[in-house]
């Protein structure tokens, strides 16, 4: 979506989004969960998100969790005395998109990210005390490259532990174009079976042991949820089932998938 021209990042003028702060102080009390978007937020420098941040506290003093979009590459230079200083300051979940955690399928869908590269990142975040949630995308690597895509994005959050882990199933909403570039034109999409597979997979190979798991967005035809490692074989099952019995589990149409 945020290739559409009306969705073209740049961020908004300092003064701007403080005299915003100041009004939503006046005008909703109690408010205790703030997220600032549109984009990603983390682009800003330290000291605009130091400024943004005191603002909040100032003007919204009910507020207990702020949380943002994070691209990996945005806290290279962020030290983790700087994120700690912002987690105290109220910014304690960062939402990171991984999409993937194979090099060959970041490299064909130009994510500009490698899996060094989110792993370094997301462990940043974590030694300043911030939470993480990373989203994977099923079907991301197509066909072909669906195995690599499931293992390497379970080695990815193995290796990082976030706090929340979900997944979205893939969906064109503006035309594949860009995509079929990437894989030079050799990309086929997941079917529902190779989708459920893919899965299975990559809930196998996962080793977490507290991380919150959800695959509840809407593009999901199967909508899973519990804590990983704790319901790893409960949801596993789950989808073994919905691949061999698919009449026995209730699965979203693609009228009710919403999207």
């Amino acid at each position: 979506m945020y290739t559409a021209p009306q969705k073209k990042f740049k961020p908004k003028a300092e003064d701007q989004v403080l005299e915003e702060i100041q009004r939503c102080g006046e005008q909703l009390a109690g408010v205790r969960r703030i997220f600032l978007a549109d984009g990603d937020a983390m682009a800003l420098s330290f000291r605009r998100l130091k400024t943004i941040l005191e603002a909040i506290r100032e003007h919204m003093p009910s507020v207990t969790r702020i949380s943002a979009y994070c691209l990996p590459r945005n806290l290279k230079n962020k030290t983790v005395e700087e994120l700690q200083e912002l987690r105290e300051l109220g910014l304690g979940l960062l939402y990171i998109g991984a999409e993937s955690g194979d090099d060959e399928v970041l490299e064909k869908i130009q994510k500009g990210e490698t899996y060094r590269s989110t792993c370094d990142a997301l462990l940043k975040a974590k030694a300043a005390g911030m939470k993480t949630s990373v989203m994977i995308i099923n079907g991301m690597g197509g066909v072909k490259y669906s195995e690599q895509h499931a293992l390497a994005s379970a080695r990815l959050v193995n290796e990082t532990q976030p706090d929340y882990f979900a997944t979205l199933v893939l969906f064109f909403r503006n035309g594949m174009d860009k995509v079929l570039d990437g894989f030079g034109g050799d990309f086929e999409m997941l079917d529902q079976h190779g989708l459920f597979k893919e899965m299975e997979i990559m809930l196998s190979h996962t080793e977490l042991e507290k991380t919150v798991f959800r695959s509840d967005h809407a593009s999901n035809y199967l909508v899973l949820k519990g804590v990983l490692g704790r319901d790893k074989d409960k949801m596993v099952s789950q989808i073994r089932t919905a691949l061999d019995h698919p009449s026995l589990i209730s699965l979203r149409n693609e009228t009710t998938r919403g999207l």
